[in-house]
């Protein structure tokens, strides 16, 4: 079965996406009757295309990674449309879903929000890995995918590709999530493990800036930010909060030595910047801050740029997943997930009515 889709946003995770749809597309027809079409594609730098048969894939890689412009995109056999901003394209295209993959912004979670809430309300699911809408307006933008019968899919927005909304949502139905702690951010957890081999923080990020783990501006990382939008996201998701980042304690790493590197392992602990949602008598709190956690338990083991959560359960007990927190086939891997999920449960109304 044919499935349309719109990209806004062809920047890394995009380009990620469209690998996986290119490379995998007769597995994924076969093994799960899923035809993913690409109709339209919006990129601030790269410009706008809608073609309502399909794009080339293959064709539109070559240009993105080239740095070409979208317009020089031909096909003599279809017609194709250029041009057009975001909210044009999704007015015009044959969609199905939209995949918003623009870049974050936590202040205002625009433009991304907007994008989600035109196409919302045209009828059309999302999916997205963007944290912005996601940690600002996730009541709301669900409330608008129930009003208009679609999905409002945000898997990639906590750990990329290694499933934590969906085990919490699916694989642990029937517990009671009374917490969920962890590492949600690669670049201090790597720039951690540095130091416990003694390095100065600084010496740290320097090497993860030289290894492209942290950004020129490191600020979202080591400040705890990128952290704090996905704390956020796991309280609103998974526990039914109603809490915006600035409602959150947040505090980075910059301040942490390698004699508090230090102190904590003569105590058998290591130092963690973990993000932390409890839920308790009723209420939800959250934090983010630099910890020390028993060497014994899992997440001190997590080393480097992965990421781990674990969830406190009642049935359970702890139940801890570890596995990349970013990269673009990781993060273009969550849209995909998200997709086949949209795409069963079209497939289940189809059998339903039939």
């Amino acid at each position: 079965m044919k499935h349309r889709i719109a990209l806004v946003g062809l920047g890394t995770v995009g380009q990620g996406l469209c690998e996986i749809l290119r490379d995998h597309r007769d597995r994924l027809v076969e093994e799960h009757d899923f035809d993913p079409v690409v109709v339209a594609i919006c990129d601030l730098r790269l410009g706008s295309l809608t073609c309502d048969e399909g794009l080339d894939l293959e064709n539109v890689l070559e240009l993105a990674q080239s740095g070409s412009s979208l317009e020089e995109y031909e096909d003599p056999g279809h017609e194709v449309r250029h041009g057009g901003d975001a909210i044009s394209m999704l007015e015009s295209c044959s969609a199905d879903t939209l995949c918003e993959l623009t870049f974050t912004d936590l202040g205002t979670g625009e433009p991304a929000t907007s994008h989600c809430r035109s196409a919302l309300s045209r009828g059309m699911n999302v999916v997205t890995s963007n944290k912005g809408p996601a940690a600002l307006f996730y009541r709301e933008l669900s409330s608008l995918a129930d009003e208009h019968h679609v999905g409002f899919h945000i898997e990639g927005t906590v750990m990329s590709g290694t499933p934590v909304l969906n085990l919490a949502r699916l694989n642990l139905a029937g517990n009671r999530i009374t917490a969920a702690r962890g590492i949600l951010n690669g670049t201090t957890n790597y720039i951690l493990s540095e130091m416990e081999s003694g390095k100065t923080y600084q010496e740290a990020l320097s090497t993860a800036q030289k290894l492209g783990y942290a950004e020129a501006d490191p600020t979202a990382d080591v400040d705890g930010l990128d952290a704090l939008a996905k704390v956020t996201i796991l309280a609103n998701v998974l526990m039914g909060a109603d809490l915006r980042p600035a409602d959150i304690p947040c505090e980075g790493i910059r301040s942490i030595t390698p004699d508090h590197i230090d102190e904590a392992r003569a105590q058998g602990k290591r130092y963690k910047l973990i993000g932390e949602v409890r839920r308790e008598d009723g209420r939800v709190s959250a934090r983010v801050a630099p910890m020390q956690i028993e060497v014994s338990h899992p997440l001190a083991g997590i080393m480097g740029a992965t990421n781990a959560v674990t969830f406190t359960c009642d049935l359970l007990g702890e139940v801890t997943i570890s596995g990349a927190g970013a990269g673009r086939i990781e993060t273009g891997y969550s849209l995909l997930v998200d997709l086949l999920e949209i795409h069963r449960s079209v497939l289940q109304r189809s059998e339903a009515t039939a």
